[in-house]
């Protein structure tokens, strides 16, 4: 019997009530969050986030703590595992990519080096 295969992200408390206050405020209907990444940068690849008024046909869709996500196929092998956080610091709030598969970042921290994640058969 196969193991039921794990969220490709999770958000913590935090990123969650963020990204509902954001919905929540916003003058179009989103369903929730789109997200990807792209090639770019000085480490090579950056993460994307934007709202989501439908899936698409191929995405990903994962619910976690009441955000619906919306997951690019493309990106999932890069984010298998990953938690968002979203964190308040002095001069700076942010959404924080916590992802197991990222292998480096740029100093100033846009951009990303990440491999694919390798799947168990």
């Amino acid at each position: 019997m196969a193991r039921p295969r794990p969220k490709v992200v999770t958000l913590t408390d935090a990123a969650a009530e963020r990204m509902r206050e954001i919905m929540g405020a916003a003058d179009e209907k989103y369903i929730g969050v789109k997200i990807g990444v792209k090639n770019g940068g000085c480490a090579g690849m950056e993460y994307t986030m934007s709202y989501a008024t439908e899936a698409a046909p191929l995405d990903e869709v994962v619910e976690d703590n009441g955000v619906k996500i919306m997951i690019d196929p493309k990106a999932i092998l890069f984010l298998i595992g990953t938690q968002i956080d979203f964190v308040t610091e002095k001069l700076s709030q942010r959404f924080v990519f916590n992802n197991p598969n990222q292998t480096d970042a740029c100093g100033c921290g846009e951009s990303v080096t990440i491999v694919p994640a390798k799947l168990d058969a």
